[in-house]
């Protein structure tokens, strides 16, 4: 199978960014003697002749969307190439493993997965077909109903330096402009994208991390990581996103890969993701995080509601999100906040409250629309599933959706939830401006509540040259 072309590896959503789910294991592939394929169907189409000679076919889910459609693009390897060894790797094929080895997958793999990818291809290229820990085979797939699932391979960092630890190869994947751009005064930028670390250190209960990584985190080495940037900048990246599920969980790491980064290109501009617990914690470094070039932070806010929070275990409180505004305006740092604005706790008055804050606050151009959105995602194994607070509401699974069915006590929510979707989808298509939408859905929250008070009419006059904060173009979403 060491022959060019008898590997393919495919990705299908990784939030708009060039894929690091690609470049990690090809890397490692390649460093084994290894010339995998690559395709990403996030920004093209599904190559025939790729999937007609590939014997082993590894599809990186690492979030909800990429899963679903990566199930209809392992039913189209089926009809192309029906004897092809699929495999799922990534975070969402650790938690619906038992569904994809019943009905798609050859193997699963979860956790780290670069080095059993290797292992796995090497099993199969020499016929000895080894059992290998962190690894399930379709013939584990009833096994694993009846007893708790092998916990996923954590361990990352195999070797004793980081000079033997391959870095991300990027020269197979499509180029930087073919994904999510960094907008900035009215410029677009090509953007590329890193990891510096593994993992998470905390445990949200909604979070589709805790149930596989169970509060651990690793870094990775930073030698491997400014390697990666000095590649995607020579490829002419003038921005760099840490896609750490949380950047500050290691912050002299953190620290110490900004810096580096910021003196070898002075110029590079980035953005990260932590905690608003993690921003009061470690504020002191924030200024010096702007130094080396940091123009926003994206922070899971969630909601405003504490009975929301508490019920979610996200480590902050509401008046923690104001005082993080309040910070961050004063370093200099934009702060764009996600949500998850539609959870069983959320009532017609909190969500108006998240809608009067955001107007209040000035954040309106900081927050994409799709954020009001996002409806609480309960997939198979998350840890909600045995907290009392969620049974009411709880729901069977719907396995093609990969997520559990809930409904919220009041209809109105339900009902709201579908109104406003429709409407920042179709603002979306039309390229509405974010302000225009914003009030467009404050008008069907006031409808859902019963107010008869508009919070705008329309047409709505504005600013069209206002300035505006910092962007990747890519909308937010998992």
């Amino acid at each position: 199978m060491k022959r060019p072309g008898a590997i393919l590896l495919i990705s299908c959503y990784e939030l708009g960014h060039q894929p690091i789910g690609l470049a990690s294991p090809v890397g490692f592939l390649e460093r084994a003697g290894y010339t995998p394929d690559v395709m990403d169907i996030a920004v093209e189409n599904l190559d025939v002749e790729k999937a007609a000679r590939a014997e082993f076919v590894g599809i990186c889910v690492p979030m909800h969307t990429a899963l679903r459609l990566g199930v209809h693009v392992a039913a189209r390897l089926r009809e192309i190439n029906p004897t092809c060894h699929i495999c799922f790797y990534g975070l969402y094929a650790s938690l619906n493993a038992e569904y994809l080895l019943q009905h798609h997958a050859n193997s699963v793999i979860g956790g780290e997965y670069e080095m059993l990818l290797v292992e796995l291809v090497d099993s199969l290229t020499d016929g000895t077909h080894i059992e290998i820990t962190g690894v399930l085979r379709r013939e584990d797939a009833e096994s694993l109903h009846d007893r708790p699932q092998p916990k996923p391979f954590l361990k990352y960092l195999p070797f004793g330096t980081s000079e033997t630890l391959p870095v991300p190869s990027r020269k197979r994947l499509p180029p930087l402009d073919r994904y999510a751009h960094l907008e900035q005064d009215g410029v677009a930028h090509l953007a590329g994208y890193v990891e510096a670390s593994r993992g998470c250190k905390h445990l949200c209960l909604h979070c589709p991390i805790p149930p596989v990584y169970e509060g651990k985190f690793s870094v990775v080495p930073k030698e491997v990581v400014l390697e990666d940037i000095r590649t995607q900048v020579e490829a002419g990246a003038a921005h760099i996103t840490f896609g750490d599920p949380d950047f500050l969980n290691g912050p002299k790491h953190a620290l110490r890969i900004v810096q580096a980064m910021h003196e070898a290109f002075p110029n590079l501009t980035f953005d990260c993701t932590t905690k608003i617990e993690h921003l009061l914690k470690h504020r002191s470094i924030l200024p010096e995080l702007r130094d080396c070039g940091c123009i926003f932070i994206v922070s899971a806010v969630e909601s405003l509601n504490d009975t929301v929070l508490g019920n979610l275990q996200k480590g902050h409180t509401r008046a923690d999100v104001f005082a993080v505004i309040k910070l961050l305006r004063a370093v200099g740092i934009t702060l764009r906040p996600s949500l998850v604005p539609f959870t069983p706790w959320e009532t017609l008055d909190s969500y108006l409250y998240i809608l009067d804050s955001v107007e209040s606050q000035e954040l309106i151009d900081h927050i994409d629309p799709v954020q009001y959105t996002i409806r609480l995602l309960i997939p198979p194994g998350s840890s909600l599933l045995s907290q009392p607070s969620i049974q009411p509401y709880l729901g069977g699974l719907d396995q093609e959706s990969f997520t559990y069915r809930w409904i919220h006590a009041d209809p109105r929510m339900d009902e709201l939830h579908k109104a406003v979707s429709v409407a920042v989808e179709s603002a979306s298509q039309i390229g509405e401006e974010p302000v225009v939408t914003f009030h467009r859905v404050r008008n069907l929250a006031y409808a859902a509540i019963g107010r008869e008070e508009s919070s705008i009419v329309f047409p709505l006059d504005f600013e069209s040259d206002r300035k505006r904060p910092p962007r990747l173009t890519e909308d937010w979403f998992c």
